[in-house]
Order: C-alpha cells, then sequence, then structure tokens
C-alpha cells in the first residue's frame, strides 16, 4: 500500500498541461539524442537536466576519462545553447573567465575610449574544468557570477546570457597544489554529482564506438527560449505542505543543535545543512515531476534529488573521518529511518539501499 498523500494544490491550467507534455517529450528526445554520444550514465544524465530547468548549477566529481566533458558538450549541443570551456591553471586570473577592458583608439579623430572584451563566462553553458586546481581568487569570480548571473566592469554591470548554465569539474584523486572550495561556496551549487565509472558492458560499447571512423551527430531538441518557459513552468509546479514537511523533516536532522536528532548525526556530523538545501530540494523535486510529466511533487521525488543536494551540504566530523563515515551514509540514514509522515512506516524499497547505522565511538579512555 502506498504512502503518498493525496496532493492537493492549485490545477493546473491548459497552457501549464500542454507545457509539461512539451517538457516531457523533449526530456525523452534529449536522453535519446544524448544515448547516441554517451554510453550509461543515466542517472547523471538526469541531474544534469533537472538542474538545468531547475536553473541551477552543478560540479560534477570523478576520475579523468569518464566523459564529464564530452557529456556536458553534447548536452549543449542538443539544446542550442552556446558552450564555452575554461580549463582552470594556478595562473588564471580573473579576468581570463569574465573579460576586460581595453583601450580603443578612433584613427580618424584620435580619441581614445574603453571597450569590454567579453570573457568564455559569456555563454549559456560553461564548463569550468578543475575548479579546485585556480586560486579562490578567480573562483569567487565565477561564483560570483553564478550568483548575480552578471559580470561587474569598471563599475558596469553586463548581464549574462540567459539561460545561464555553470558545470564544474573536480578530479578526485590529485589533491596536492589544489584550492578546494570553502564550503560557503560549494553550497551554491544545486547539485553535487558523483560521475562512477562504466559497468563492463557499457565500457565494451565505449571502446566499439570510440574506435569507430564515424561522427555522430546530434539534434537539437529545445532552444534557449524554450528552455526559460520551461524553467518558469517548473516553478509554478505544486508542492504539497506534507512534502515540504518532508524535505524540512530530512534538513533539520542534519543539523546537531536541534532536539531529537538521529544519534548517527550526533556521532558524525559537525555542520548541518543550510535553509538553501530545503529550496533546492523542493525546486529539484519540482523539476523531476515535471521532467517525468507529472504536475504535483512526490515524496519519491524528493529521496531521488536528496542525495546530490545534500552530500556536499552535510559536513562530517573527524569522529566520521576515523570511522570511515561519508556525507553519503548520512543521508541515506536519514532516508531510511525519517518517514514521510509522522508515524508512517516507509517501505525500504523507497530508498536506494540502507546502510546499517555505525556503532557510537566509545568515549577516550575506555
Amino acid at each position: 500500500m502506498s504512502t503518498e498523500p493525496v496532493l492537493e494544490g492549485p490545477g493546473a491550467t491548459p497552457d501549464d498541461v500542454a507545457l509539461i507534455e512539451k517538457l516531457a517529450t523533449a526530456y525523452t528526445r534529449i536522453r535519446t539524442q544524448l544515448a547516441r554520444v554517451i554510453v550509461g550514465q543515466d542517472e547523471v544524465l538526469e541531474q544534469l537536466l533537472i538542474a538545468l530547468f531547475s536553473n541551477g548549477h552543478c560540479i560534477l566529481e570523478g576520475v579523468p576519462g569518464l566523459a564529464k566533458t564530452l557529456m556536458i558538450s553534447t548536452l549543449a549541443r542538443c539544446l542550442s545553447l552556446s558552450f564555452s570551456r575554461v580549463q582552470f591553471t594556478p595562473d588564471l586570473m580573473p579576468s581570463d573567465i569574465t573579460g576586460t577592458e581595453v583601450i580603443e583608439e578612433d584613427k580618424a579623430t584620435g580619441a581614445r575610449s574603453l571597450r569590454f572584451v567579453k570573457g568564455p563566462v559569456f555563454a549559456h553553458v560553461v564548463l569550468a574544468d578543475e575548479i579546485n586546481r585556480t586560486p579562490p581568487k578567480t573562483q569567487a569570480a565565477l561564483l560570483e557570477a553564478m550568483q548575480e548571473r552578471q559580470v561587474t566592469a569598471a563599475g558596469f554591470p553586463h548581464r549574462l546570457p540567459q539561460p545561464f548554465y555553470v558545470l564544474a569539474t573536480q578530479n578526485p584523486i590529485e589533491q596536492e597544489g589544489t584550492y578546494p572550495l570553502p564550503e560557503a561556496q560549494l553550497d551554491r551549487f544545486m547539485f553535487k554529482i558523483l560521475v562512477g565509472y562504466p559497468s563492463a558492458e557499457e565500457e565494451f560499447r565505449i571502446a566499439q564506438m570510440t574506435s569507430a571512423p564515424q561522427e555522430v551527430a546530434v539534434e537539437r531538441a529545445l532552444t534557449a527560449r524554450e528552455i526559460l518557459e520551461l524553467q518558469e513552468l517548473v516553478r509554478r509546479v505544486p508542492c504539497a505542505d506534507p512534502v515540504i514537511r518532508y524535505v524540512l523533516r530530512l534538513t533539520r536532522a542534519t543539523r546537531t543543535e536541534q532536539e531529537a536528532v538521529p544519534q548517527m548525526v550526533r556521532d558524525y556530523v559537525a555542520w548541518g545543512v543550510g535553509p538553501r538545501a530545503s529550496q533546492f530540494l523542493v525546486l529539484a523535486g519540482k523539476a523531476r515531476a515535471a521532467l517525468q510529466g507529472r504536475y504535483y511533487v512526490s515524496f519519491d521525488d524528493i529521496r531521488a534529488v536528496a542525495y546530490p543536494v545534500l552530500r556536499h551540504r552535510v559536513l562530517t566530523n573527524f569522529n566520521a573521518e576515523a570511522d570511515g563515515v561519508r556525507s553519503e551514509q548520512v543521508v541515506e540514514h536519514l532516508l531510511s529511518t525519517l518517514p514521510a509522515e509522522p508515524g508512517a512506516h516507509l517501505d525500504p524499497a523507497l530508498t536506494r539501499r540502507v546502510f546499517a547505522t555505525p556503532s557510537p565511538r566509545a568515549p577516550e579512555g575506555t
């Protein structure tokens, strides 16, 4: 028996229904086109599209060679969006990303004037490759553009193209000579997406496809104007009060100063998530529902987006590091123990997998 409540909210207008159908159809077309170039990574692609239609940004973490760059550039081609890639290096300056003022001289009059030359950030889709390899000053320049969606030069604001979608990558292996993003800056990314290794069959297909002398054409599924229209539609998708309360139970249960938080949180969490996590959970749930052709948010939508929204916001402590407990395990524990409704039973099948709660650390000296 389902534990989903009857969701009530404002009804969808005929125009909204048509847009929902259009988005669901476009989603299927986009996935079909991406599958012609990208093998596997279904969950990663779904999360990228959820963030795009939520008007959020993503940080992807994975070892080299997992097609992160190819995935992002192909997505931009499929959506008729301009694409720009910035390879972050230790000597990269903020102006190398945002642009700079140059002096121009009129040959006829000899008059000189300043002209702003736009940097690579002026694109619909910006790939910040290995963002943790550049100093904090340059990182902050990109993150300011992400938040304000504009660049200020010589006191004049320059609006970025819309939609504006930043996808940053990190290599989890090499950490020497890197500048890890501060937690406050990581919080500005809607999702942290983990890109894993392909399966044996997928890797066979990758080797087969990439060694063949053919280039795969990708058909365009949406325009920039249509994406902006669908982003506005996603925000209009109603989210029932019980679902929002469930979101708050998840986020507030990560804060150790709250009463009645799980023992695992008290043992292993240093800092819980802020209100931005609650906002992103609801918004991502709306986008996932719309991509699947539904005009309401279910508990399953929230559970599906909980990992990419929370994994980089739940900050574990030294005890967790000593015991090998990661933030994903804390999230999974919360999903498996907190019911959708107080007192209601949560079917374990609704979560990916249930981690056994690690035993509390023994007090020192015992």
